[in-house]
């Protein structure tokens, strides 16, 4: 059921596993089976969760000038396991009682996730699936169809729901839907599973987090499909008021409630329990009992933007780079760029934070990237096309997506993905202009409505990649100013990056805009500069 569908990712990933993609034959330098390359990365990657000795392999992918940080401070992680586990133990009941003892080994815990654990899922799902590229799709509740078979796809791992996309479009099933008596399949997702489907087929998005429940309540979901993570603890009883089936599909998240069917996935009969998940939806599709309410909003998006992708679009296929990102930053149009990523909170109003933070940010010109809930936020919101920079961006933001056809809000996957923001800031480093550094660019990130665990992971390895990093909503720590004080002040001389917390939105962006100020200001790119045309003659003196 699996093959290798992106061959170029893999090549390019091997090098940092120390993988070979040649070998020599009778003096002969030859390309090396692919198949055995992928044999040789597989095997290397999952003994990064394990290895008895050495740090991460990916660390070095990190500017070398980060690296050095990491290895001054003894935070360098040693396998993705251990450092989760002796996290765990520092933090058991008479353990480790300094806070700064903690807080390193949380650093090199969160730096083991996102250089680690959530990078080499991203690369290897990019080699599996295909790395994302852009494409149009759709988001919000109206993207249900009255007249077809809805199946909702939840949760966070790819896996399955690749094989789902494969067996909902194959014409039998199709037919046999048609003979149930619907026109067709209609696929959609929440949440990242979503989020993933959505970057590699288009796929569209059906809610945020938040929305789970709402997808069942139209009384047109004929299935919804769980795996891990962020599903309702109450979707089952919701559920069992509609004709909707709940199928949850991973060993370690199951319901107990008796209308939850579980078919347990199978990467090994990966076809066969997409094909009875997805049969199913459709012979349920004549059970509709309620009266079916879609509501008619939806929006156009386009999403699909992966670092490769960001810089094709910077300069095509021979001449690109992220210099054109940074050149611009440099002469002011483009004020910086932010990340803006995280879930939706119920203690919020829907999507208000991410929403306004976003619109903000992009109002004063700073790119936004984005991954997880506050993409499919975006999107709904309108923000994912080209045609929004017009409308809602300042006039150099503006005129650089109106030139390179690009949204102002980019959306870059899934939560795992935010790894792509890491290896995006990275190529700007890479570029040149704007320091040596990640935490000498003109960036910020931001978790406007964050309420998951792996948020404040996120966060953390955010922040010991030298970025400034807001957190709305609440943090937990307004109790202990000595180590509020740590988390958002010292980190900032040891990493480059540390903690601040805004619950207003607006407030929020702006401190974001400050510091990304504060950054053009050390670079010595603060103030306008007038450009100047030179002539030949004016070339060849320079030459001389």
């Amino acid at each position: 059921a699996y093959r290798i569908r992106d061959i170029i990712k893999l090549l390019a990933v091997a090098p940092h596993f120390n993988v070979a993609t040649h070998v020599e034959v009778d003096g002969e330098v030859l390309d090396r089976d692919t198949d055995e390359i992928a044999l040789e990365v597989a095997e290397k990657a999952l003994a990064e969760w394990g290895k008895p000795e050495g740090e991460l392999t990916y660390l070095k992918r990190a500017p070398e000038t980060l690296y050095n940080k990491w290895q001054k401070y003894g935070v360098l992680p040693r396998n993705v396991d251990r450092e989760v586990v002796e996290i765990m133990h520092r933090t058991h009941i008479g353990v480790d009682q300094d806070y700064k003892n903690l807080m390193k080994q949380g650093t090199r815990t969160a730096i083991a996730d996102g250089w680690g654990g959530s990078m080499m899922a991203t690369d290897l799902q990019d080699i599996l699936f295909g790395a994302p590229s852009p494409l149009q799709s759709e988001a919000n509740l109206g993207v249900l169809k009255e007249d077809q078979v809805n199946i909702v796809i939840h949760g966070h791992e790819p896996v399955l729901s690749e094989m789902i996309v494969v067996v909902s479009q194959a014409p039998e099933m199709i037919e046999y839907a048609q003979s149930k008596g619907a026109k067709g399949i209609q696929l959609s997702g929440i949440c990242c599973t979503a989020n993933e489907i959505l970057q590699r087929h288009g796929v569209p998005l059906c809610g945020t987090f938040l929305q789970q429940e709402l997808a069942i309540i139209t009384g047109a979901c004929d299935a919804m499909v769980v795996d891990i993570q962020c599903i309702f603890q109450n979707v089952a009883n919701v559920a069992k008021c509609f004709h909707t089936k709940l199928i949850t599909t991973h060993p370690i998240a199951k319901m107990e409630q008796e209308n939850a069917i579980h078919i347990e996935f199978d990467e090994y009969h990966a076809i066969e329990d997409a094909k009875k998940i997805v049969k199913l939806a459709i012979d349920n599709f004549q059970n509709r009992s309620a009266d079916v309410m879609i509501p008619a909003q939806k929006a156009p998006q386009v999403a699909g933007f992966g670092v490769e992708s960001i810089e094709y679009h910077l300069g095509g296929t021979f001449r690109g780079s992220y210099y054109t990102l940074n050149d611009n930053i440099i002469n002011g149009r483009i004020r910086g760029v932010a990340g803006v990523v995280g879930c939706n909170n119920a203690r919020t109003k829907h999507n208000e934070g991410h929403i306004e933070v976003v619109k903000e940010l992009i109002k004063n010109d700073v790119l936004v990237i984005t991954t997880g809930c506050n993409g499919i936020a975006c999107a709904m919101e309108g923000l994912l096309t080209p045609e929004s920079a017009g409308v809602y961006c300042g006039p150099g933001l503006t005129e650089v997506c109106e030139t390179v056809g690009i949204p102002p809000v980019l959306h870059m996957g899934s939560c795992v993905d935010n790894s792509r923001i890491l290896l995006a800031a990275t190529e700007m480093v890479k570029a040149g202009g704007l320091g040596d550094d990640i935490s000498d660019l003109p960036v910020a990130g931001s978790a406007p409505e964050w309420m998951s665990e792996k948020a404040i992971s996120i966060g953390q390895y955010f922040v010991a990649s030298g970025v400034y990093t807001v957190f709305g909503v609440t943090l937990p720590i307004a109790g202990a100013p000595v180590f509020q004080k740590y988390l958002f002040e010292t980190f900032e001389e040891m990493y480059g990056g540390m903690w601040d917390l805004e619950v207003d939105p607006v407030k929020h962006a702006r401190k974001m805009i400050a510091h990304i100020d504060k950054k053009r200001a050390a670079l010595g790119i603060d103030k306008a500069r007038e450009r100047v045309m030179v002539d030949m003659a004016a070339r060849r003196e320079m030459a001389v």
